[in-house]
């Protein structure tokens, strides 16, 4: 892949042959993400999953502690008698089976993260198809089919994140801005390995995360000693 000169300047920053303590690794990819934006700061995850059996999918979800930076819209699925309580939670998009129709017809997603109560599901299968590729699909596994909307939607809007691993076995997931301080990232990369050794597969066998690197939008990775 062809890399910018910008990139390949702050490329020189980093040793690729080592890994940095996470304090070290933090103040790297902070000093290389120079961008006229505020740059997300993401992790990548290598595991040793084998990716191809169903038993060793990695699913969960992880409230951080000080939240992503980012701003998510939620949509709720919810009947007639629960759309006042999920827009007082806080919900920016609240409908039924008219919502349902619409995402049918359309195929227009315009939310982050969709919730839904227990007995608006079986509504979803309808568009299933749309909803899962793009991982919105609600799951039990990641506490998006509830029937408390109040908890569920403040939680999500407070930092709570999902993560699966994708077709290689690899997990990413943005864990706050640069304009974070290094203690708050630190906090919510801790959060997020703990959640993440808790979702281990239990048929999955020898090293499970076989290693981790940071890096900023547009910016190099760094990676982190275990």
């Amino acid at each position: 892949m062809k890399r910018s000169k910008r990139y390949q300047a702050l490329s020189k920053k980093i040793d690729k042959t080592k890994s940095y303590p996470l304090s070290e690794a933090i103040k790297l990819v902070k000093e290389t993400g120079t961008t006229k934006f505020v740059s997300s700061i993401e992790v990548h995850i290598k595991t040793g999953i084998d990716a191809n059996k169903t038993e060793q999918q990695i699913r969960g979800s992880v409230s951080l502690p000080n939240g992503t930076g980012k701003t998510i819209r939620i949509a709720a699925f919810v009947p007639d008698s629960k759309e006042k309580e999920a827009k007082e939670a806080g919900a920016d998009l609240v409908g039924g089976e008219a919502l349902v129709e619409s995402i049918k017809k359309t195929g227009k997603i315009d939310f982050d993260v969709a919730v839904t109560t227990p007995d608006m599901m079986p509504k979803l299968a309808v568009i299933a198809k749309i909803l899962g590729p793009r991982g919105l699909m609600p799951s039990p596994k990641n506490g998006t089919i509830t029937p408390n909307l109040k908890k569920t939607i403040d939680e999500l809007k407070k930092g709570k994140v999902n993560f699966k691993n994708d077709s290689t076995g690899n997990l990413h997931l943005a864990i706050g801005k640069t304009s974070f301080d290094d203690q708050k990232i630190t906090e919510n990369i801790e959060s997020f390995l703990a959640a993440l050794k808790k979702a281990k597969p239990s048929s999955a066998k020898g090293n499970f995360i076989k290693s981790v690197t940071l890096a900023s939008s547009m910016g190099p990775g760094v990676k982190v000693q275990l």
